[in-house]
Protein backbone atom coordinates (compact mmCIF):
# COMPACT_ATOMS: atom_id res chain seq x y z
CA UNK A 1 0.00 0.00 0.00
CA UNK A 2 1.18 3.24 -0.88
CA UNK A 3 2.49 6.09 1.77
CA UNK A 4 0.83 9.31 1.66
CA UNK A 5 2.35 10.61 4.87
CA UNK A 6 4.13 14.05 3.99
CA UNK A 7 7.43 14.08 3.00
CA UNK A 8 10.32 15.16 5.02
CA UNK A 9 12.08 18.07 4.04
CA UNK A 10 13.41 21.47 5.55
CA UNK A 11 13.60 24.73 3.59
CA UNK A 12 15.85 26.65 5.75
CA UNK A 13 18.64 24.11 6.97
CA UNK A 14 22.39 22.96 7.04
CA UNK A 15 24.50 25.89 9.12
CA UNK A 16 27.40 24.19 9.78
CA UNK A 17 30.51 24.71 12.38
CA UNK A 18 32.76 24.88 8.56
CA UNK A 19 30.88 27.42 7.65
CA UNK A 20 29.18 29.39 10.59
CA UNK A 21 31.02 30.58 13.82
CA UNK A 22 27.77 29.71 15.98
CA UNK A 23 27.04 26.33 14.75
CA UNK A 24 28.83 23.06 15.04
CA UNK A 25 29.75 20.15 13.10
CA UNK A 26 30.83 19.23 9.29
CA UNK A 27 28.34 20.41 6.41
CA UNK A 28 29.02 16.85 5.14
CA UNK A 29 27.45 15.50 8.93
CA UNK A 30 24.54 16.85 8.80
CA UNK A 31 23.63 16.00 5.39
CA UNK A 32 24.29 12.96 6.17
CA UNK A 33 22.21 13.18 9.37
CA UNK A 34 19.15 14.09 6.83
CA UNK A 35 19.95 10.73 4.45
CA UNK A 36 19.92 8.85 7.64
CA UNK A 37 16.08 10.69 8.90
CA UNK A 38 14.78 9.51 5.26
CA UNK A 39 14.34 13.46 4.50
CA UNK A 40 13.24 13.62 0.35
CA UNK A 41 14.84 16.99 -0.18
CA UNK A 42 16.62 19.62 2.36
CA UNK A 43 17.99 23.40 1.48
CA UNK A 44 21.44 23.93 2.46
CA UNK A 45 21.22 28.09 3.46
CA UNK A 46 24.43 29.28 5.05
CA UNK A 47 24.59 33.17 6.47
CA UNK A 48 26.37 35.37 4.11
CA UNK A 49 29.35 36.59 4.78
CA UNK A 50 28.64 40.57 6.55
CA UNK A 51 28.80 43.75 4.57
CA UNK A 52 31.96 44.73 6.66
CA UNK A 53 33.53 44.01 9.60
CA UNK A 54 31.03 46.65 11.26
CA UNK A 55 28.56 43.74 11.17
CA UNK A 56 30.86 40.88 12.64
CA UNK A 57 28.87 38.93 15.13
CA UNK A 58 30.64 38.43 18.89
CA UNK A 59 31.31 35.04 17.71
CA UNK A 60 33.10 36.05 14.66
CA UNK A 61 35.14 38.36 16.50
CA UNK A 62 35.95 36.05 19.04
CA UNK A 63 36.59 33.62 16.15
CA UNK A 64 39.53 35.80 15.12
CA UNK A 65 37.74 36.30 12.01
CA UNK A 66 37.07 39.27 9.30
CA UNK A 67 34.85 39.74 6.70
CA UNK A 68 37.15 39.56 4.12
CA UNK A 69 38.09 35.77 5.81
CA UNK A 70 34.71 35.15 5.98
CA UNK A 71 34.22 35.53 2.45
CA UNK A 72 36.89 33.28 1.43
CA UNK A 73 34.86 30.34 4.31
CA UNK A 74 31.31 31.49 2.47
CA UNK A 75 32.93 30.50 -1.25
CA UNK A 76 34.28 27.00 0.55
CA UNK A 77 31.13 26.56 1.59
CA UNK A 78 29.01 26.74 -1.88
CA UNK A 79 31.72 24.72 -3.08
CA UNK A 80 31.82 21.91 -0.55
CA UNK A 81 27.64 22.31 -0.88
CA UNK A 82 27.73 22.06 -4.66
CA UNK A 83 29.90 18.85 -3.95
CA UNK A 84 27.68 17.19 -1.50
CA UNK A 85 24.95 18.01 -3.60
CA UNK A 86 26.34 15.77 -6.49
CA UNK A 87 27.77 12.58 -4.24
CA UNK A 88 24.56 12.65 -2.59
CA UNK A 89 22.21 12.47 -5.13
CA UNK A 90 21.17 9.43 -5.27
CA UNK A 91 20.19 9.29 -1.53
CA UNK A 92 18.80 12.84 -1.44
CA UNK A 93 18.05 15.97 -3.06
CA UNK A 94 20.43 19.07 -1.62
CA UNK A 95 19.31 22.51 -3.06
CA UNK A 96 21.83 25.30 -2.02
CA UNK A 97 21.09 28.40 -1.12
CA UNK A 98 21.99 31.00 1.42
CA UNK A 99 20.28 33.37 3.97
CA UNK A 100 20.47 37.05 3.59
CA UNK A 101 20.98 39.73 6.26
CA UNK A 102 19.51 43.55 6.10
CA UNK A 103 21.53 46.18 7.18
CA UNK A 104 23.09 48.46 5.50
CA UNK A 105 25.04 47.69 2.11
CA UNK A 106 23.10 44.91 2.23
CA UNK A 107 21.20 45.11 -1.27
CA UNK A 108 24.16 45.29 -3.57
CA UNK A 109 25.85 42.82 -1.58
CA UNK A 110 23.38 40.22 -1.69
CA UNK A 111 23.15 40.91 -5.79
CA UNK A 112 26.90 40.51 -6.34
CA UNK A 113 26.91 37.13 -3.96
CA UNK A 114 23.86 35.90 -6.36
CA UNK A 115 25.78 37.06 -9.58
CA UNK A 116 29.04 35.30 -8.28
CA UNK A 117 27.51 32.16 -6.49
CA UNK A 118 24.38 31.23 -8.57
CA UNK A 119 22.60 29.84 -5.65
CA UNK A 120 19.08 27.68 -6.32
CA UNK A 121 17.21 29.74 -3.93
CA UNK A 122 17.50 32.40 -1.38
CA UNK A 123 16.33 32.46 2.01
CA UNK A 124 15.24 36.29 2.17
CA UNK A 125 15.77 36.97 6.47
CA UNK A 126 15.95 40.33 8.89
CA UNK A 127 18.57 39.70 12.04
CA UNK A 128 18.96 43.40 12.43
CA UNK A 129 16.75 46.32 12.70
CA UNK A 130 18.44 49.59 11.84
CA UNK A 131 21.60 47.93 12.19
CA UNK A 132 21.07 47.08 15.63
CA UNK A 133 21.07 42.73 15.57
CA UNK A 134 17.12 41.39 17.04
CA UNK A 135 17.61 37.69 17.41
CA UNK A 136 20.79 37.29 19.79
CA UNK A 137 21.39 38.72 22.98
CA UNK A 138 18.02 40.40 25.28
CA UNK A 139 20.08 43.25 25.77
CA UNK A 140 20.78 43.90 22.08
CA UNK A 141 17.20 43.45 21.31
CA UNK A 142 16.24 46.26 24.42
CA UNK A 143 18.59 48.60 22.47
CA UNK A 144 16.97 48.16 19.54
CA UNK A 145 13.60 48.64 21.25
CA UNK A 146 14.85 51.87 22.88
CA UNK A 147 16.04 53.23 19.76
CA UNK A 148 12.67 52.64 17.95
CA UNK A 149 11.02 54.40 20.81
CA UNK A 150 9.11 51.14 22.17
CA UNK A 151 7.98 47.64 20.60
CA UNK A 152 5.39 48.18 19.15
CA UNK A 153 7.22 50.85 16.45
CA UNK A 154 10.29 48.05 16.64
CA UNK A 155 7.73 45.68 15.29
CA UNK A 156 6.75 48.22 12.15
CA UNK A 157 10.17 49.26 11.58
CA UNK A 158 11.37 45.46 11.28
CA UNK A 159 8.35 44.69 8.80
CA UNK A 160 9.32 47.43 6.67
CA UNK A 161 12.97 46.41 6.18
CA UNK A 162 11.23 43.18 5.41
CA UNK A 163 9.00 44.87 2.49
CA UNK A 164 12.17 46.31 1.59
CA UNK A 165 13.79 43.09 0.62
CA UNK A 166 11.09 41.55 -0.70
CA UNK A 167 10.98 44.52 -3.13
CA UNK A 168 14.82 44.50 -4.02
CA UNK A 169 15.54 40.93 -3.78
CA UNK A 170 12.72 39.13 -4.41
CA UNK A 171 13.48 35.99 -2.14
CA UNK A 172 11.96 32.61 -3.01
CA UNK A 173 11.43 32.00 0.64
CA UNK A 174 11.11 34.21 3.51
CA UNK A 175 12.81 33.22 6.50
CA UNK A 176 11.54 33.19 9.93
CA UNK A 177 8.84 35.69 8.88
CA UNK A 178 7.75 37.14 12.65
CA UNK A 179 11.10 36.64 14.54
CA UNK A 180 10.73 40.07 15.83
CA UNK A 181 8.67 38.34 18.40
CA UNK A 182 11.29 36.10 19.92
CA UNK A 183 12.17 38.26 23.12
CA UNK A 184 8.58 39.49 23.15
CA UNK A 185 6.44 37.27 25.96
CA UNK A 186 3.34 39.43 25.16
CA UNK A 187 3.63 39.02 21.50
CA UNK A 188 0.60 37.54 20.63
CA UNK A 189 -1.40 40.76 21.52
CA UNK A 190 1.58 42.85 19.65
CA UNK A 191 0.71 40.86 15.99
CA UNK A 192 -3.17 41.89 16.62
CA UNK A 193 -2.37 46.22 16.88
CA UNK A 194 -3.63 48.04 13.85
CA UNK A 195 -0.02 48.95 12.91
CA UNK A 196 1.47 46.23 12.83
CA UNK A 197 -1.53 43.42 11.32
CA UNK A 198 -1.05 46.08 8.70
CA UNK A 199 2.05 45.38 7.73
CA UNK A 200 2.08 41.73 8.28
CA UNK A 201 -0.88 41.45 5.86
CA UNK A 202 0.90 43.87 3.29
CA UNK A 203 4.10 41.90 3.30
CA UNK A 204 2.12 38.75 2.71
CA UNK A 205 0.34 40.51 0.25
CA UNK A 206 3.79 40.50 -1.67
CA UNK A 207 4.99 37.54 -0.84
CA UNK A 208 1.99 35.94 -2.57
CA UNK A 209 2.59 38.27 -5.87
CA UNK A 210 5.91 37.16 -5.72
CA UNK A 211 5.00 33.23 -5.80
CA UNK A 212 7.57 33.07 -2.86
CA UNK A 213 7.34 30.48 0.16
CA UNK A 214 6.89 31.32 4.03
CA UNK A 215 9.56 28.96 6.19
CA UNK A 216 8.04 27.65 9.06
CA UNK A 217 10.88 27.59 11.09
CA UNK A 218 10.86 24.62 13.82
CA UNK A 219 13.93 26.58 15.10
CA UNK A 220 12.07 28.25 17.42
CA UNK A 221 11.21 25.36 19.65
CA UNK A 222 15.43 24.38 20.18
CA UNK A 223 15.48 27.99 21.30
CA UNK A 224 12.85 28.20 24.06
CA UNK A 225 9.79 29.16 22.26
CA UNK A 226 6.56 27.52 22.69
CA UNK A 227 5.78 27.53 18.61
CA UNK A 228 7.57 27.62 15.45
CA UNK A 229 7.73 31.25 13.12
CA UNK A 230 4.98 31.67 11.71
CA UNK A 231 2.56 32.29 14.72
CA UNK A 232 -1.28 30.78 14.14
CA UNK A 233 -2.65 34.58 13.58
CA UNK A 234 -0.23 34.92 10.36
CA UNK A 235 -0.78 31.38 9.68
CA UNK A 236 -4.32 32.13 9.22
CA UNK A 237 -3.58 34.87 6.83
CA UNK A 238 -1.08 33.01 4.61
CA UNK A 239 -3.20 29.99 4.30
CA UNK A 240 -6.34 32.53 3.06
CA UNK A 241 -3.79 34.17 0.85
CA UNK A 242 -2.71 30.77 -0.55
CA UNK A 243 0.89 31.35 0.55
CA UNK A 244 2.41 27.86 0.83
CA UNK A 245 4.47 27.07 4.02
CA UNK A 246 7.19 24.53 3.89
CA UNK A 247 8.97 23.36 7.27
CA UNK A 248 13.00 24.78 7.79
CA UNK A 249 14.68 23.60 10.55
CA UNK A 250 17.17 26.36 10.25
CA UNK A 251 19.92 22.84 11.71
CA UNK A 252 23.12 24.37 13.09
CA UNK A 253 24.35 20.97 14.06
CA UNK A 254 23.24 16.92 13.66
CA UNK A 255 21.39 17.16 16.36
CA UNK A 256 19.38 20.00 14.95
CA UNK A 257 18.96 18.07 11.46
CA UNK A 258 15.67 17.34 11.40
CA UNK A 259 14.67 18.47 14.84
CA UNK A 260 11.04 18.99 15.22
CA UNK A 261 10.09 19.05 11.59
CA UNK A 262 7.28 16.38 12.10
CA UNK A 263 5.99 18.59 15.02
CA UNK A 264 5.58 20.92 12.28
CA UNK A 265 4.19 19.25 9.61
CA UNK A 266 1.43 18.26 12.26
CA UNK A 267 0.36 21.64 13.14
CA UNK A 268 0.55 22.93 8.84
CA UNK A 269 -1.40 19.65 8.42
CA UNK A 270 -3.73 21.13 11.01
CA UNK A 271 -4.50 24.31 9.36
CA UNK A 272 -4.77 22.12 6.20
CA UNK A 273 -1.78 23.74 4.58
CA UNK A 274 -1.04 21.58 1.27
CA UNK A 275 1.82 19.11 2.29
CA UNK A 276 2.90 18.54 -1.77
CA UNK A 277 5.78 20.71 -0.67
CA UNK A 278 6.35 23.42 -3.52
CA UNK A 279 10.67 23.12 -4.20
CA UNK A 280 12.07 26.56 -4.23
CA UNK A 281 13.10 28.54 -7.50
CA UNK A 282 11.25 25.45 -9.27
CA UNK A 283 7.79 26.67 -9.17
CA UNK A 284 6.77 23.02 -9.00
CA UNK A 285 6.03 20.31 -6.18
CA UNK A 286 8.25 18.09 -5.10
Amino acid sequence: MADHSPKLVSIHGGHSGQFCSHATDTLEEIVQTYVDKGFTWVGLTEHIPPVSDAFLYSDDIAAGLSAAAIDDRFANYISIARDLQDRYKDSIRILVGFETECCTGYEQHVKELRDRFQPDYIVGSVHHVRDVGIDGSLASYEKATTMLGGVEALYCEYFDQQLQILEVLAPEVVGHFDLIRIHDPDYHERLEDSGVRERIFRNLEKIRALGSILDFNVRAYERGGSEPYVAPSILKMALDLGIPCVPGDDSHSIAGAGLHVQRGIAILQEYDFSTDWPIPGNNRSG
